[in-house]
């Protein structure tokens, strides 16, 4: 598929858009690490905080001050892995590991930012914000209609710096405006949210180097996340399910976003939960609805273990 993406979950936003066989569109961080050689090197985050002058440093290195945010200098996985704040130079000698490195706690709104390049210039922006629920976790993302002209300009400013000739799409992750993580693909959690004719756009931007998508309608949009709890063996809810909530309006799409003949364990996910689903809409309160929907629907999948007491001479198993 030329458009590859690796979570089946997501490919109902590319099916039926042609794509011609000798075009490949990541929508995966290993995928754009092997097709962008040039400029893979955007993966490494001592790099991203070098270019904009940010402290920074692998661990090993005593940080001049706390607290910092401690994470891996590579995570090609995602969802945060191995992320945490280091308070003090006590808590720094005990964290210290192998791969991982430092850098500013930084302040402010944490978002993430879609923008179509054109040989190094930012020619389209998108940018959504999470509701964060703690440890990795978000509750729910806004797809904004709304631009945001003081990412667009660091960010594209960034850009033409560091990314000379690159062609593509680019996702950046902002706190305060800093970009913490730069990734050469895009958001596949909401395609859908972006509008008709985006994919198409996406397409033509990877064929021909152009980007044509007239976003003159946009609105904002919601993409709901449901978390269950670690450590428990999760079984696909019953399609009907899924189709029946599709047909509420203010739903766009559905995601079941695991593998249920996969090992739990060797799905990447935030240390606070396993993701389940997710719920694209139009309508937060249609979204929420959706959800509790599906967490009943998942809990209904689970085998309740009853514990009974055994007779005194029984040999018998608890």
């Amino acid at each position: 598929m030329p458009i590859l993406e690796r979570d089946p979950w997501r490919t109902q936003y590319f099916e039926g858009v042609p794509c011609p066989d000798n075009v490949n569109i990541p929508t995966d961080d290993a995928d754009s690490y092997r097709l962008y050689p040039q400029h893979c090197w955007v993966y490494n985050k001592l790099l991203i905080c070098e270019t904009q002058g940010l402290d920074h440093g692998p661990h090993g290195i005593m940080p001049p001050r706390f607290p910092v945010f401690s994470k891996p200098i590579y995570n090609m996985r995602g969802m945060g892995s191995g992320s945490k704040v280091v308070e003090s130079p006590e808590e720094y000698e005990r964290e210290q590991a192998p791969g991982h490195m430092w850098m500013p706690l930084l302040m402010g709104q944490h978002v993430s930012s879609d923008t179509a390049v054109v040989e190094g210039e930012s020619v389209w922006w998108r940018h959504a914000m999470g509701m964060a629920l703690g440890n990795g976790m978000f509750d729910y993302w806004t797809v904004l209609a709304d631009p945001r002209p003081t990412i667009e300009q660091y960010c594209g400013d960034w850009l033409r710096r560091n990314l000379k000739g690159y062609t593509g799409m680019i996702n950046f992750e902002t706190i305060g405006g800093k970009i913490i993580e730069c990734h050469l693909r895009f958001a596949d959690q909401w395609v859908d949210l972006y509008g008709p004719g985006w994919v198409e756009s996406l397409v033509e931007l990877y064929a021909h180097r152009r980007w044509t998508f007239r976003d003159d309608s946009r609105r904002a949009g919601y993409s709901v996340v449901l978390f269950g709890r670690h450590g428990l063996r999760y079984k696909q809810v019953e399609r009907s399910i899924v189709t029946e909530l599709l047909q509420r309006p203010g739903i766009s799409s559905i995601q079941i976003t695991f593998h249920e003949n996969k090992p739990p364990k060797l799905h990447p996910m935030p240390p606070g939960g396993f993701r389940l689903a997710i719920i694209n809409c139009w309508d937060l309160d249609a979204g929420f609805d959706a959800r509790e929907r599906l967490a009943g629907a998942f809990w209904s999948t689970q085998r309740l273990r009853v514990r009974r007491s055994r007779p005194h001479n029984s040999p018998g198993k608890v």
